[in-house]
C-alpha cells in the first residue's frame, strides 16, 4: 500500500474499523486490501461475520467515533494511520503494526534511529544508574530512547534522554498517566519527547494490554536493551518480541545472587549482546540498515475466489475441523485442507469477525469458539 495522507472522512472510517470488535491489526490490513477502503470494509463486515457464525454484528456508533476525535483535538493529540507518512517506518514494517496510533508531542522523533530500554520496576540504584548512563550516551549519539514509562528502569531511561529525544509507549489511552507518580515525567515527555498509544482515549491499562505495549516498544526500535529483569517478567516478553521482529537484543549482566538479574543473565546465555556501555550497542546498530516499511504481500493474491456458496460452506466445515485451541500455521492449514490460499484467508476472516478464531504471531491461528 502506497503511503499517503488520509482525508478526514477516510480517517474516521479507519478509526471506526480499528475500533470494531474482533478486528485486529492483521485482519484490518486484509479488510483494506480486499475491499479497497475502510468504508467498503465496514459495509461488508456484518455479512462476513454472519457467514462465520455470528448472528448479530454491531459496528461502533458513528457518534462514538466523533466523540473520540473531538477529545483528541481537545488535548492536542494526533491520530496517524499506518498508511500515512507520519507513521514510524520501523513499526510499520512489522506484521501486526497497529492500524492507528495516537500521538502527543514531537512526532519527528519517531523517524530517527530508536533503541528500547526496559527493565525491572523495582530496579536497584545501580540498575537505574546504568539505564541513565546508557540512555544519556546513546542520546548524545543521536539515538532516540523508547520505553514504557513504568517506574524503575523505564522512568530512569526517559529522564536521562529528555533533552536528546525519548518516546514513551503507553498500555492504556494516550491521556492516561500510569503510574500516577509519573505525572511530571508525562508532562515533560509531551513537551520535549513523544507519547503514543494504539488504545482508545480514556482507557485505563490492564494486564492484557502490557504485552501489546511491549510489542510497540520493540517494533519502534532497532534493538532492545534489558537492564535488570526477573524470569517471567514483562521485560523478557519485550525481548522475545524484539527477536520475533528481527531486532537485536542487548542485556546488562548482573549478580547471580540478585533475582532481578536472573533474566538478563539468561538472555546473555541465549545469545543477547552483553552490554556494559553504550558503545556495545552503537557498534551493532551502526552495522544495521535503517528499518524501512514495506507493504506486505497481498494476502488475497490476484486470483478471485471461484467457488460458489456451497463450496465455501464446505470449506468452512473442513477448516473448523482442522483448527484447534493449539496454534496452527496458516500455510499448514491450507495444505491440510487442500484449499486455495484465497479461500482459506476469506474463511479465516469470517471466523475472526465472528469471534471464533484468534490470530497469533508467526501467521498462526487458534480456535477459541
Amino acid at each position: 500500500m502506497a503511503r499517503r495522507p488520509l482525508n478526514d472522512t477516510e480517517k474516521r472510517d479507519w478509526l471506526r474499523l480499528a475500533r470494531t470488535e474482533n478486528v485486529g491489526p492483521i485482519t484490518f490490513r486484509q479488510l483494506i486490501r480486499r475491499f479497497g477502503s475502510a468504508q467498503a470494509a465496514l459495509e461488508a463486515m456484518p455479512v462476513l461475520a454472519q457467514r462465520g457464525g455470528k448472528k448479530s454484528f454491531k459496528l461502533p456508533a458513528a457518534s462514538v467515533i466523533e466523540d473520540e476525535i473531538g477529545r483528541l483535538r481537545k488535548i492536542g493529540a494526533k491520530l496517524v494511520a499506518w498508511c500515512e507518512p507520519d507513521y514510524p517506518e520501523a513499526l510499520a514494517a512489522i506484521e501486526d503494526a497497529p492500524p492507528l496510533l495516537t500521538l502527543r508531542g514531537q512526532i519527528s522523533l519517531l523517524h530517527k534511529r530508536c533503541i528500547g530500554i526496559v527493565g525491572a520496576r523495582n530496579a536497584s540504584l545501580n540498575g537505574r544508574k546504568m539505564a541513565e548512563s546508557l540512555a544519556r550516551e546513546l542520546g548524545q549519539e543521536g539515538v532516540v530512547i523508547v520505553s514504557g514509562m513504568a517506574r524503575g528502569i523505564d522512568a530512569a531511561a526517559h529522564q536521562a534522554s529528555l533533552s536528546t529525544g525519548t518516546v514513551a509507549v503507553l498500555a492504556g489511552g494516550v491521556d492516561i498517566v500510569y503510574p500516577r507518580e509519573n505525572q511530571v515525567l508525562y508532562d515533560q515527555l509531551i513537551e520535549t519527547g513523544c507519547v503514543l498509544s494504539d488504545m482508545p482515549l480514556g482507557l485505563e491499562p490492564f494486564a492484557k494490554l502490557f504485552p501489546r505495549r511491549n510489542r510497540l516498544i520493540s517494533g519502534l526500535s532497532l534493538g532492545v536493551v534489558v537492564v535488570e529483569a526477573a524470569l517471567q517478567s514483562g521485560s523478557l516478553i519485550t525481548a522475545k518480541m524484539a527477536l520475533d521482529q528481527g531486532r537485536e537484543v542487548f542485556a546488562v549482566p548482573g549478580s547471580p545472587l540478585d533475582p532481578r538479574c536472573v533474566g538478563t543473565n539468561d538472555l546473555i546465555r541465549q545469545g543477547a549482546v552483553l552490554t556494559e556501555k553504550a558503545s556495545d550497542i552503537l557498534n551493532h546498530i551502526h552495522a544495521v540498515p535503517h528499518l524501512l516499511a514495506e507493504s506486505p504481500a497481498d494476502d488475497f493474491g490476484d486470483a478471485p475466489i471461484s467457488i460458489d456458496d456451497r463450496g465455501m460452506a464446505t470449506a468452512r466445515e473442513k477448516m473448523i475441523e482442522n483448527l484447534s485451541p493449539s496454534p496452527v500455521a496458516v500455510d499448514e492449514l491450507t495444505r491440510q485442507c487442500h484449499l486455495s490460499p484465497s479461500v482459506v484467508l476469506t474463511v479465516l476472516l469470517e471466523l475472526e469477525l465472528a469471534g471464533r478464531i484468534e490470530r497469533q504471531a508467526g501467521n498462526k491461528v487458534v480456535l477459541i469458539g
